[in-house]
Protein backbone atom coordinates (compact mmCIF):
# COMPACT_ATOMS: atom_id res chain seq x y z
CA UNK A 1 0.00 0.00 0.00
CA UNK A 2 1.30 3.38 -0.49
CA UNK A 3 0.32 6.30 1.70
CA UNK A 4 -0.22 9.61 1.55
CA UNK A 5 -0.16 11.70 4.96
CA UNK A 6 -0.14 15.21 6.09
CA UNK A 7 1.90 15.75 9.17
CA UNK A 8 4.60 12.69 8.47
CA UNK A 9 7.01 14.32 10.90
CA UNK A 10 5.08 15.43 14.03
CA UNK A 11 4.68 13.48 16.82
CA UNK A 12 2.45 10.76 15.28
CA UNK A 13 2.55 11.38 11.93
CA UNK A 14 6.14 10.17 12.62
CA UNK A 15 5.45 7.63 14.59
CA UNK A 16 2.59 5.97 12.21
CA UNK A 17 4.96 6.36 9.08
CA UNK A 18 7.82 4.37 10.64
CA UNK A 19 5.39 1.56 10.91
CA UNK A 20 3.88 1.70 7.73
CA UNK A 21 7.36 1.35 6.37
CA UNK A 22 7.98 -1.27 8.53
CA UNK A 23 4.97 -3.46 7.70
CA UNK A 24 6.36 -3.07 3.72
CA UNK A 25 4.10 0.04 3.06
CA UNK A 26 5.48 3.35 1.14
CA UNK A 27 4.59 6.57 2.56
CA UNK A 28 4.85 10.07 0.99
CA UNK A 29 4.44 13.12 3.62
CA UNK A 30 3.66 16.96 2.73
CA UNK A 31 4.97 18.55 5.96
CA UNK A 32 5.82 21.86 7.43
CA UNK A 33 9.47 22.82 8.42
CA UNK A 34 11.78 22.99 10.48
CA UNK A 35 12.44 19.38 11.12
CA UNK A 36 13.20 19.16 15.02
CA UNK A 37 16.99 18.39 15.75
CA UNK A 38 17.72 14.84 16.01
CA UNK A 39 13.96 13.45 15.22
CA UNK A 40 13.98 9.64 14.04
CA UNK A 41 12.45 10.95 10.48
CA UNK A 42 11.83 7.40 8.41
CA UNK A 43 14.82 7.80 5.66
CA UNK A 44 12.41 6.03 3.32
CA UNK A 45 9.57 8.20 3.79
CA UNK A 46 9.43 10.85 0.82
CA UNK A 47 9.15 14.24 1.98
CA UNK A 48 7.65 17.10 0.41
CA UNK A 49 7.83 20.39 2.14
CA UNK A 50 5.20 22.63 2.15
CA UNK A 51 2.22 24.10 3.47
CA UNK A 52 -0.63 22.37 2.12
CA UNK A 53 -3.29 24.38 3.11
CA UNK A 54 -1.66 27.16 0.23
CA UNK A 55 -1.29 24.49 -2.14
CA UNK A 56 -3.78 24.43 -5.73
CA UNK A 57 -6.13 20.96 -5.89
CA UNK A 58 -3.85 20.13 -8.81
CA UNK A 59 -0.49 20.35 -6.80
CA UNK A 60 -1.91 17.75 -4.45
CA UNK A 61 -3.48 15.80 -6.95
CA UNK A 62 -0.30 15.02 -8.19
CA UNK A 63 1.38 13.83 -4.99
CA UNK A 64 -1.62 11.91 -4.47
CA UNK A 65 -1.63 10.11 -7.78
CA UNK A 66 -0.47 6.62 -7.57
CA UNK A 67 -1.61 6.47 -3.88
CA UNK A 68 -4.13 3.90 -2.24
CA UNK A 69 -4.52 5.61 1.23
CA UNK A 70 -4.95 9.04 2.59
CA UNK A 71 -3.67 9.64 6.63
CA UNK A 72 -4.53 13.04 8.08
CA UNK A 73 -2.01 13.65 10.83
CA UNK A 74 -2.10 17.35 11.41
CA UNK A 75 -4.80 20.25 12.82
CA UNK A 76 -4.98 21.86 15.69
CA UNK A 77 -6.19 20.90 19.33
CA UNK A 78 -7.85 22.58 22.28
CA UNK A 79 -4.68 24.48 23.49
CA UNK A 80 -3.92 26.51 20.81
CA UNK A 81 -5.12 29.95 21.47
CA UNK A 82 -6.92 32.04 19.15
CA UNK A 83 -8.86 35.40 18.97
CA UNK A 84 -12.64 35.22 18.68
CA UNK A 85 -14.58 33.88 16.49
CA UNK A 86 -12.35 30.47 17.47
CA UNK A 87 -14.49 28.00 15.39
CA UNK A 88 -13.28 29.56 12.24
CA UNK A 89 -9.52 28.69 13.17
CA UNK A 90 -11.35 25.05 13.64
CA UNK A 91 -12.87 25.02 10.43
CA UNK A 92 -9.66 26.44 8.79
CA UNK A 93 -7.35 23.77 10.58
CA UNK A 94 -9.16 20.71 11.28
CA UNK A 95 -12.79 20.93 9.52
CA UNK A 96 -12.23 22.51 5.76
CA UNK A 97 -8.91 20.21 4.89
CA UNK A 98 -10.40 16.85 5.62
CA UNK A 99 -13.14 17.94 3.45
CA UNK A 100 -11.29 18.77 0.58
CA UNK A 101 -8.27 16.71 0.81
CA UNK A 102 -10.79 13.46 1.13
CA UNK A 103 -12.43 14.52 -1.65
CA UNK A 104 -9.08 15.05 -3.81
CA UNK A 105 -8.39 11.69 -2.37
CA UNK A 106 -11.34 10.20 -3.94
CA UNK A 107 -10.92 11.75 -7.48
CA UNK A 108 -7.34 10.16 -7.68
CA UNK A 109 -9.08 6.36 -6.80
CA UNK A 110 -7.56 6.50 -3.28
CA UNK A 111 -9.32 3.42 -1.35
CA UNK A 112 -9.13 4.43 1.96
CA UNK A 113 -8.79 7.31 4.69
CA UNK A 114 -7.68 7.87 8.42
CA UNK A 115 -8.28 10.79 10.15
CA UNK A 116 -7.16 11.40 13.93
CA UNK A 117 -10.11 13.26 15.41
CA UNK A 118 -10.53 13.44 19.89
CA UNK A 119 -12.06 11.91 21.98
CA UNK A 120 -14.13 14.43 22.99
CA UNK A 121 -16.06 13.72 20.25
CA UNK A 122 -17.21 10.28 21.37
CA UNK A 123 -18.10 11.79 24.91
CA UNK A 124 -20.76 14.40 23.17
CA UNK A 125 -22.44 11.49 21.33
CA UNK A 126 -22.13 9.07 24.36
CA UNK A 127 -23.50 11.90 27.08
CA UNK A 128 -25.77 14.13 24.70
CA UNK A 129 -27.30 15.70 27.92
CA UNK A 130 -24.30 17.21 28.79
CA UNK A 131 -24.91 19.42 25.76
CA UNK A 132 -20.73 19.46 25.02
CA UNK A 133 -21.08 20.90 21.43
CA UNK A 134 -23.53 23.74 22.94
CA UNK A 135 -20.96 24.56 25.64
CA UNK A 136 -17.64 23.94 23.77
CA UNK A 137 -16.22 25.09 20.29
CA UNK A 138 -13.58 23.02 19.74
CA UNK A 139 -16.08 19.51 20.67
CA UNK A 140 -18.32 21.56 18.42
CA UNK A 141 -15.93 21.28 15.71
CA UNK A 142 -14.41 17.88 16.02
CA UNK A 143 -18.07 16.45 15.80
CA UNK A 144 -18.35 18.37 12.62
CA UNK A 145 -14.80 17.30 11.43
CA UNK A 146 -16.31 13.72 12.23
CA UNK A 147 -19.03 14.27 10.35
CA UNK A 148 -17.79 15.61 7.25
CA UNK A 149 -15.08 12.63 6.77
CA UNK A 150 -17.72 10.09 7.50
CA UNK A 151 -19.86 11.56 4.83
CA UNK A 152 -17.44 10.99 2.11
CA UNK A 153 -17.36 7.45 2.68
CA UNK A 154 -18.88 5.18 0.08
CA UNK A 155 -18.24 1.83 -1.79
CA UNK A 156 -14.77 3.47 -3.14
CA UNK A 157 -13.58 5.42 -0.21
CA UNK A 158 -13.55 3.67 3.31
CA UNK A 159 -13.19 6.35 5.68
CA UNK A 160 -11.93 5.96 9.88
CA UNK A 161 -12.18 8.69 12.54
CA UNK A 162 -9.88 7.69 14.93
CA UNK A 163 -11.15 9.55 18.59
CA UNK A 164 -8.26 10.07 20.84
CA UNK A 165 -8.33 10.78 24.08
CA UNK A 166 -4.47 11.84 26.05
CA UNK A 167 -1.16 11.04 24.23
CA UNK A 168 1.91 10.22 26.05
CA UNK A 169 5.41 9.86 24.54
CA UNK A 170 8.29 12.38 22.81
CA UNK A 171 10.26 13.35 19.75
CA UNK A 172 13.05 14.14 19.81
CA UNK A 173 13.67 17.97 19.47
CA UNK A 174 10.06 18.74 19.53
CA UNK A 175 8.62 20.42 22.23
CA UNK A 176 5.69 18.56 23.88
CA UNK A 177 2.09 19.39 24.43
CA UNK A 178 1.87 19.27 28.18
CA UNK A 179 4.89 22.36 28.57
CA UNK A 180 1.02 23.67 29.31
CA UNK A 181 0.44 21.52 32.70
CA UNK A 182 3.98 22.15 34.24
CA UNK A 183 3.13 25.56 34.14
CA UNK A 184 -0.05 25.29 35.69
CA UNK A 185 1.28 23.32 38.40
CA UNK A 186 4.48 25.60 38.93
CA UNK A 187 1.75 28.55 39.68
CA UNK A 188 0.45 26.35 42.38
CA UNK A 189 1.60 26.83 45.85
CA UNK A 190 3.73 23.67 46.59
CA UNK A 191 0.86 21.16 46.16
CA UNK A 192 -1.18 20.63 43.05
CA UNK A 193 -4.95 21.43 43.56
CA UNK A 194 -6.65 19.31 40.80
CA UNK A 195 -10.68 17.60 40.93
CA UNK A 196 -11.42 13.85 41.65
CA UNK A 197 -11.99 12.19 38.08
CA UNK A 198 -9.87 10.88 35.62
CA UNK A 199 -9.03 10.36 31.55
CA UNK A 200 -8.24 7.62 29.01
CA UNK A 201 -5.04 7.21 27.41
CA UNK A 202 -2.40 5.61 25.41
CA UNK A 203 0.99 5.67 24.06
CA UNK A 204 2.63 7.48 20.69
CA UNK A 205 3.62 3.80 19.65
CA UNK A 206 0.24 2.49 20.12
CA UNK A 207 -1.43 5.60 18.22
CA UNK A 208 0.48 4.33 15.28
CA UNK A 209 -0.49 1.26 15.57
CA UNK A 210 -4.27 1.82 15.38
CA UNK A 211 -3.20 4.33 12.74
CA UNK A 212 -1.89 1.46 10.32
CA UNK A 213 -4.52 -1.11 11.39
CA UNK A 214 -7.18 1.46 10.47
CA UNK A 215 -5.93 1.63 6.93
CA UNK A 216 -5.50 -2.18 6.63
CA UNK A 217 -8.72 -2.94 8.08
CA UNK A 218 -11.37 -0.79 8.35
CA UNK A 219 -14.29 -0.72 5.65
CA UNK A 220 -16.66 1.66 4.98
CA UNK A 221 -17.13 4.74 7.15
CA UNK A 222 -16.64 4.18 11.16
CA UNK A 223 -15.53 6.77 14.33
CA UNK A 224 -13.54 4.16 16.56
CA UNK A 225 -13.04 5.39 20.32
CA UNK A 226 -9.18 4.46 21.06
CA UNK A 227 -7.63 3.93 24.15
CA UNK A 228 -5.49 1.79 26.27
CA UNK A 229 -5.41 2.74 29.65
CA UNK A 230 -7.65 4.54 32.21
CA UNK A 231 -6.22 6.36 34.86
CA UNK A 232 -7.29 9.22 37.51
CA UNK A 233 -5.68 11.81 37.98
CA UNK A 234 -4.31 11.30 41.47
CA UNK A 235 -2.64 7.98 39.36
CA UNK A 236 -1.75 10.31 36.31
CA UNK A 237 -0.83 12.98 38.43
CA UNK A 238 1.66 10.64 41.15
CA UNK A 239 3.99 9.70 38.01
CA UNK A 240 3.61 13.78 36.85
CA UNK A 241 5.15 14.70 39.98
CA UNK A 242 7.78 12.09 39.87
CA UNK A 243 9.06 13.05 36.85
CA UNK A 244 9.32 16.57 38.13
CA UNK A 245 11.48 15.87 40.96
CA UNK A 246 8.61 15.86 43.00
CA UNK A 247 7.16 12.90 44.53
CA UNK A 248 6.29 13.92 47.49
CA UNK A 249 4.17 16.42 46.12
CA UNK A 250 0.91 16.66 47.84
CA UNK A 251 -2.95 16.44 45.96
CA UNK A 252 -5.25 18.49 47.10
CA UNK A 253 -8.83 17.04 45.69
CA UNK A 254 -11.13 20.50 45.01
CA UNK A 255 -14.74 20.11 44.11
CA UNK A 256 -16.40 21.14 41.39
CA UNK A 257 -17.58 24.42 42.02
CA UNK A 258 -14.14 25.26 42.92
CA UNK A 259 -13.08 24.30 39.30
CA UNK A 260 -16.27 26.42 37.96
CA UNK A 261 -14.91 29.36 40.43
CA UNK A 262 -11.22 29.07 38.61
CA UNK A 263 -12.91 29.27 35.58
CA UNK A 264 -14.93 32.45 35.61
CA UNK A 265 -11.17 33.83 36.75
CA UNK A 266 -9.66 32.10 33.45
CA UNK A 267 -12.87 33.83 31.50
CA UNK A 268 -11.62 37.22 32.51
CA UNK A 269 -7.79 36.56 31.89
CA UNK A 270 -8.27 35.14 28.04
CA UNK A 271 -10.95 38.33 27.22
CA UNK A 272 -8.41 40.69 28.44
CA UNK A 273 -5.97 38.59 25.79
CA UNK A 274 -8.92 38.53 23.62
CA UNK A 275 -8.79 35.10 23.25
CA UNK A 276 -11.84 32.84 22.76
CA UNK A 277 -11.00 29.35 24.70
CA UNK A 278 -12.52 25.92 22.57
CA UNK A 279 -13.56 24.07 25.66
CA UNK A 280 -15.08 26.85 28.24
CA UNK A 281 -13.38 27.16 31.14
CA UNK A 282 -16.45 26.85 33.50
CA UNK A 283 -18.01 24.07 31.89
CA UNK A 284 -14.73 22.54 31.34
CA UNK A 285 -15.28 21.54 34.93
CA UNK A 286 -18.29 18.91 34.41
CA UNK A 287 -15.37 16.80 32.36
CA UNK A 288 -12.73 17.16 34.66
CA UNK A 289 -14.70 15.79 37.63
CA UNK A 290 -15.91 12.82 35.70
CA UNK A 291 -13.99 9.38 34.69
CA UNK A 292 -13.50 10.17 30.77
CA UNK A 293 -12.38 6.64 30.56
CA UNK A 294 -12.81 4.05 27.19
CA UNK A 295 -12.78 0.46 26.59
CA UNK A 296 -9.82 -0.35 24.87
CA UNK A 297 -11.23 -3.24 22.30
CA UNK A 298 -11.34 -0.98 19.62
CA UNK A 299 -8.03 -0.17 19.67
CA UNK A 300 -7.24 -4.20 20.02
CA UNK A 301 -9.45 -4.86 17.09
CA UNK A 302 -6.89 -1.93 15.10
CA UNK A 303 -3.88 -3.75 16.61
CA UNK A 304 -2.71 -2.16 19.40
CA UNK A 305 -0.54 -3.50 22.23
CA UNK A 306 0.63 -3.36 25.98
CA UNK A 307 3.03 -1.04 26.18
CA UNK A 308 4.79 0.99 29.16
CA UNK A 309 2.23 3.96 29.69
CA UNK A 310 4.26 5.01 33.17
CA UNK A 311 7.08 5.88 30.68
CA UNK A 312 5.25 7.59 28.66
CA UNK A 313 4.20 9.76 31.14
CA UNK A 314 7.14 10.33 32.61
CA UNK A 315 9.37 10.87 29.74
CA UNK A 316 6.71 13.51 28.22
CA UNK A 317 6.82 15.17 31.80
CA UNK A 318 10.29 15.15 31.92
CA UNK A 319 10.82 16.56 28.37
CA UNK A 320 7.99 19.18 29.16
CA UNK A 321 9.85 20.40 32.04
CA UNK A 322 12.93 20.85 30.02
CA UNK A 323 11.12 22.78 27.67
CA UNK A 324 9.66 24.84 30.86
CA UNK A 325 13.14 25.68 32.30
CA UNK A 326 14.10 26.97 28.77
CA UNK A 327 17.52 23.85 29.05
CA UNK A 328 16.41 22.31 25.63
CA UNK A 329 15.73 24.20 22.62
CA UNK A 330 12.68 22.64 20.68
CA UNK A 331 10.31 23.11 18.58
CA UNK A 332 6.70 23.81 18.55
CA UNK A 333 3.71 21.84 17.95
CA UNK A 334 2.44 22.87 14.59
CA UNK A 335 -0.76 22.56 13.01
CA UNK A 336 1.63 20.72 10.08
Amino acid sequence: MKVFMIGGTGLLGCAAAQLFIDKGHTVKSVALPPLPEGAPIPPEMELVWGNYLEMTDDEIKAMMAGCDCFVFAAGIDERVEFPAPVYSYYEKYNINPVKRLIGLAKDCGLTSSVVLGSYFAYFAKERPEMELTKKHPYIRSRIAQEEAALALADDQMSVAVLELPYIFGTQPGRKPVWVILIEQLDKMPGVTMYPKGGTAMLTVRQVAQTIVGAAEKNKGGNAYPISYYNLTWDEFLKIVHAAMGKPARKIIHIAKWMFKLFGKTMIKTYAKKNIEPGLNPVDLAEIMCMNTFMDKKWSVELGATDDDIKSAIFDSVKLSVDAFKGTRQLVDMKSE
